[in-house]
């Protein structure tokens, strides 16, 4: 991914994010068991913290576009729609197998940030 790829990437999650946020809040909240509400509020909290990280990475990978900085997005995008994705659709959809998928997600999104981590740390080397 490029910063301009990332930085889109981050608007349209972000704004999806909300959305899906607005979703539950409003449609969903009443119809749905606490825990099915509280699932679908975690899918939405990873959501919007990983869209703001990947506007971070965009503006970072403005400056320095480094292959872990790309990685780190790419990943990091991934896990958002597989882990939140998986989320959304096992709680709207009552398929309760995607549960099996989520944890992939869990994983690219942890990947993306020891990513982060590692870059970070190859500047301060460098630095």
């Amino acid at each position: 991914m490029t910063a301009r790829t990332t930085l889109a990437a981050a608007g349209l999650l972000g704004a999806l994010g909300v959305a899906f946020g607005a979703f539950g809040a409003h449609a969903l909240l009443g119809t749905l068991s606490s825990a099915d509400f509280a699932t679908f509020e975690t899918a939405t909290r990873y959501h919007l913290i990983h869209a703001v990280a990947l506007l971070g990475l965009g503006l970072w990978l403005e400056r320095s576009p480094e292959p872990r900085l790309v990685w780190a997005a790419r990943l990091m995008t991934l896990g958002i729609v597989v882990f939140s994705g998986s989320l959304y659709l096992l709680v709207t959809l009552d398929q309760r197998w995607l549960g099996a998928v989520t944890p992939i997600g869990g994983v690219a999104l942890i990947g993306g940030w020891l990513l982060v981590a590692g870059a970070g740390l190859g500047r301060l080397r460098a630095g």
